[in-house]
């Protein structure tokens, strides 16, 4: 199981800090464990935390007035988010649910204040972080609104897999079809059907509880 160390060893945010900036962060970053189906964060909470993966899987969800549920993406180990929410001093304008058990690094507001503050290096991790983020979005609406279920799969996958939001994910990742299916916004059936086609395309080789990606650009332009 990863640890805080792990996470902040692979965040790229911390490479450039000083020693004293290290220090306070490692000091006061806090973890918690949440049992997979709970809620991280609530929609309509203050925002207290920037919050990191140290392992698991969360998912960022939306539910309207009437009960539907749409989610967002997902965030496997080594992700950061939430630093939108924090720039803007608002409440939090989504769900954070656990899809299976997580422990979660929690950075006080304060915290994350200061290191915008204090550190130039911190200042451009959060605008690549952010540029990155608006790509993310915007080639979900894409695949959501344009491509069929297969393409949607491989483009959901694919963005577990971006080396900026989530550094030192590597080409494995242990995730079941139900947790794809969630992401994807496709049932699980379906799921299985993509990934045998994905398969055989050469794009990833699925394993028991999980996958490899073997062609990373392919899974990204599939479907196009």
């Amino acid at each position: 199981m990863s640890t805080l160390a792990d996470l902040l060893r692979d965040s790229l945010w911390i490479q450039d800090l000083t020693d004293a900036q290290r220090m306070r962060v490692e000091r006061e970053v806090q973890v918690r464990f949440y049992a997979a189906g709970s809620t991280v964060v609530r929609k309509g909470d203050p925002v207290e935390h920037w919050l990191g993966i140290v392992d698991g899987l969360v998912k960022i969800n939306a539910f309207s007035a009437d009960g539907r549920s749409t989610t967002f993406t997902g965030v496997p180990r080594g992700g950061w988010f939430g630093e939108g929410s924090l720039l803007k001093n608002e409440i939090r304008k989504y769900d954070v649910i656990a899809l299976r058990d997580s422990h979660v690094a929690l950075m006080p507001r304060a915290t994350f204040i200061w290191l915008l503050d204090t550190s130039i290096p911190f200042n451009r991790f959060l605008l690549t972080q952010i540029n990155e983020r608006l790509g993310q979005i915007i080639g979900m609406l894409e695949y959501d609104r344009l491509l069929e279920p297969d393409g949607r799969v491989a483009r959901c996958l694919a963005g577990l897999f971006n080396p900026v939001l989530y550094p030192g994910i590597g080409l494995q990742l242990q995730i079941s079809q139900e947790e794809i299916g969630y992401l994807a916004g496709v049932s699980r059936q379906r799921v299985n059907q993509a990934l045998k086609v994905l398969e055989q395309a050469g794009l990833l080789h699925v394993e028991y509880g999980g996958l490899t990606i073997k062609d990373l650009q392919g899974l990204r332009s599939f479907g196009n």
